[in-house]
């Protein structure tokens, strides 16, 4: 057997195994947690991964019926395809972190009191948005130089800052999103 299908054959099967079983009785039937109220709403980026994922299915399927029928593509899809996936990330890493709901190591954010766990959650929320920040900070001088020596993408060869320049602006939101979680947390230990 190929090395490649043992090994994904190995993942696949340590997937399975930590998937809850569907009809245990010893499971309770607990509901999904409702989102904490924010000032700016969470279904901003809800709709806007239900657009993104709907553009992305749209222009595979396009592309399949051109080169099912024609023997050809469109040569933009592909292109803007990893655009799409790439800012579909970036949104649903802005829900996550207006959710709390990103990567943690367990055993540091769930030991001790109650204190010291929302003051790790202060503090994560606080180290979250200073990288956002930061990346937008560095990437606007990559939008600068994509805008300023006039690049283009290289497969369809439009001007490359209609691309980069929204690494900027969702690192921006996610950073916003992240100083909200600071401040919730903080009121959630002053009370």
């Amino acid at each position: 057997m190929p090395p490649g299908l043992v090994a994904g054959g190995f993942c696949f099967w340590l997937f399975l195994r930590s998937m809850p079983p569907e009809n245990d009785p010893g499971l309770p039937d607990a509901p999904a947690p409702a989102d904490e109220p924010t000032r700016v709403p969470l279904k901003i980026e809800d709709w806007l991964t239900v657009l993104i994922m709907a553009a992305l299915a749209l222009i595979t399927f396009a592309n399949v019926l051109v080169r099912y029928f024609t023997d050809s593509s469109f040569a933009w899809t592909e292109e803007f395809s990893v655009f799409l996936m790439i800012l579909l990330a970036m949104v649903a890493g802005s829900a996550a972190v207006a959710r709390d709901r990103h990567i943690r190591i367990e055993y540091f954010s769930e030991a001790g009191s109650m204190a010291r766990r929302r003051r790790l959650a202060q503090f994560g929320a606080l180290m979250v948005a200073l990288l956002f920040f930061l990346i937008a900070a560095l990437s606007l001088r990559v939008v600068w130089d994509d805008f300023r020596f006039e690049e283009t993408s290289p497969g369809i060869g439009v001007p490359q800052w209609w691309y980069s320049i929204w690494l900027p602006i969702v690192c921006t939101a996610i950073g916003l999103r992240a100083v909200g979680l600071f401040i919730r947390r903080g009121r959630t230990v002053q009370e």
